[in-house]
């Protein structure tokens, strides 16, 4: 069975908003610590930024580099600058047009503050102004490792703070990407089947949008270069069409072949960092999913056990990966990655993992954050009051939600967006923790799931398990009770709450309702689907995200 925890991610930009009413001059805060700001910092090392600060002071950025906010700022240094600018044939900054220069410069900025210990191996957690995202990694340059942006610049002054945000100096200017997914797989030889195929069945045009009305369009493709196809026996064109194409019209919706290239298209923007933080992506083959692992830091797709069998799967070629475009990004696989009808597999949910909560830096996984009412989550909805998250606790990842529920001053429901659910029958089981609250401070919520109530039992927050005795597990299971954490505890408590046949693959909405009482510390951990028939009980899991797999 495959074990695999759906973590939430997909990234979002904050926005950081200054308002100026009309007929009405509002003065700009300069700072609220004794810290300089991004401009004025710039300023004091014109042997370092004046060219920078050149293109700041053409584009009209000025005022707000040095006014409040929160600002991260790739800063490249002169010497970077005048390298670009020979590149460009170009003998200075004056010679530029301001409107690539601006564009220029809001690549080079985010509209939060980003330090080094946020990066990833990946795309960072928001995009740029330039609405296109940044990735990092480590590289080896001159005997040690540095960090490295977008594979063109490395970091030499690391997490320079100012009153408005922060400075990273890199050795490179940073350029946009110039081509769409589509294009992308164009200029590559290497892709020339793979890229008929695209066309043939019409998805290079999809591949090629990047803006559709006010709409911004993203997707990811994994391409097969020629190679992998010829390793499975598809030389040509021909040959893969020969194999798939079973209508004759491989813009068909229905026609194999159609479904083969849809199937390697993901209708959002994921890097290899993003691809790893979900056990399974939605493609546009309907229904139809693609699953990932890590084994030996190196990323498997539709490596998975089912009915006790092991399925090979597809590496991912990390070099060649993570190439950006304009409306995406690209990966190469190394094989031939067929579409894979799915059977349900096990979904364990962790709560308190969503991206409007895992870009802040300095709360996810080290303080406790309050997101009011009307906060902008997109997968996370509530009645009124606050949703509380709690860090250094005893839950999964040491975290978990917290919500007021029936008081006054609290809403009486709470809903989630899923994670993507392969179609199936699963059992349902909410993890909470318990809290002994006593008296008139009981809460008890029905779940539901796409509007339907479950009816196997009701959560009850202030109920803990009777028994953690391992020779109990069985019959506690029979009764929709388990302890979910390592080590067993009683306020670790797992509820099977219903089953659920999910009709359709994808992401399902689940909400608690208040059906009795109030309560204002109400903790939310994890949620399981796990398949009908499937161990219920197993795997369990440690504070620190370890799977135990037995007992």
């Amino acid at each position: 069975m495959k074990k695999m925890i759906t973590l939430a991610v997909i990234a979002i930009t904050m926005l950081v908003i200054i308002s100026v009413q009309s007929c009405k001059k509002t003065d700009l805060v300069e700072s609220t610590t004794t810290d300089v700001n991004i401009l004025a910092y710039l300023k004091q090392f014109p042997d370092q930024f004046s060219s920078l600060v050149n293109i700041i002071d053409k584009v009209g950025y000025s005022d707000f580099l040095n006014a409040y906010g929160t600002y991260t700022l790739f800063a490249p240094t002169n010497a970077a600058v005048k390298t670009w600018l020979q590149q460009k044939g170009k003998g200075s900054i004056d010679q530029m047009d301001a409107d690539e220069l601006k564009g220029l410069l809001k690549l080079h900025l985010l509209e939060e503050v980003v330090n080094t210990s946020n990066f990833t191996d990946g795309k960072l957690p928001a995009a740029t102004m330039y609405g296109q995202y940044l990735i990092t990694g480590v590289a080896n340059k001159e005997g040690s490792s540095s960090y490295i942006v977008n594979r063109q610049a490395y970091i030499t002054q690391p997490n320079i703070t100012t009153g408005n945000g922060v400075i990273q100096v890199i050795d490179g200017v940073l350029t946009p990407a110039q081509y769409s997914v589509a294009q992308l797989l164009e200029q590559d030889a290497s892709f020339s089947i793979f890229l008929q195929a695209v066309k043939e069945t019409g998805y290079y045009d999809t591949l090629n949008v990047v803006q559709q009305g006010d709409v911004r369009k993203w997707y990811t493709l994994i391409a097969e270069n020629n190679q992998a196809l010829a390793d499975s026996g598809y030389s040509s064109y021909a040959a893969l069409k020969a194999r798939y194409c079973n209508t004759g019209d491989p813009k068909n919706a229905v026609d194999s072949l159609h479904l083969f290239v849809a199937y390697h298209i993901l209708p959002d923007i994921k890097y290899l960092a993003d691809i790893v933080m979900a056990g399974s992506h939605e493609t546009l083959a309907p229904l139809e999913v693609i699953t990932d692992k890590v084994v030996n830091q190196q990323v498997l797709l539709n490596d998975d056990e089912f009915n006790g069998e092991h399925e090979q799967g597809v590496l991912i070629d990390q070099a060649s990966s993570d190439v950006s475009a304009t409306n995406g990004v690209l990966h190469r696989a190394t094989a031939h990655l067929p579409m894979k009808l799915r059977s349900p597999f096990p979904v364990y949910w962790d709560l308190a993992q969503f991206p409007e909560l895992t870009r802040l830096a300095a709360y996810y996984r080290k303080a406790n954050y309050v997101f009011e009412y009307g906060s902008d989550i997109a997968d996370v909805k509530w009645e009124k009051g606050s949703l509380t998250y709690q860090n250094g606790k005893s839950g999964f990842l040491g975290d978990y939600l917290q919500i007021q529920l029936g008081t006054s001053s609290s809403g009486s429901w709470i809903e989630f967006t899923t994670p993507l659910l392969v179609k199936g029958k699963y059992k349902v089981w909410f993890c909470y923790r318990q809290e002994a609250s006593g008296g008139d401070k009981n809460v008890t919520c029905q779940v539901s799931f796409d509007s339907v109530p479950l009816t196997s039992a009701l959560v009850q927050f202030h109920v803990k398990n009777s028994t953690v005795d391992a020779a109990k597990d069985a019959e506690q299971e029979a009764l929709g009770w388990k302890c979910y954490m390592v080590p067993a505890a009683g306020f670790a408590v797992g509820r099977m709450v219903g089953i659920v046949d999910v009709k359709v693959t994808g992401r399902h909405k689940l909400k608690l309702s208040v059906a009795a009482g109030s309560n204002g510390t109400n903790d939310m951990d994890m949620v399981h689907f796990i398949p009908v028939g499937a161990n219920q009980i197993y795997p369990r899991f440690k504070t620190d995200g370890t799977l135990v797999t037995t007992p």
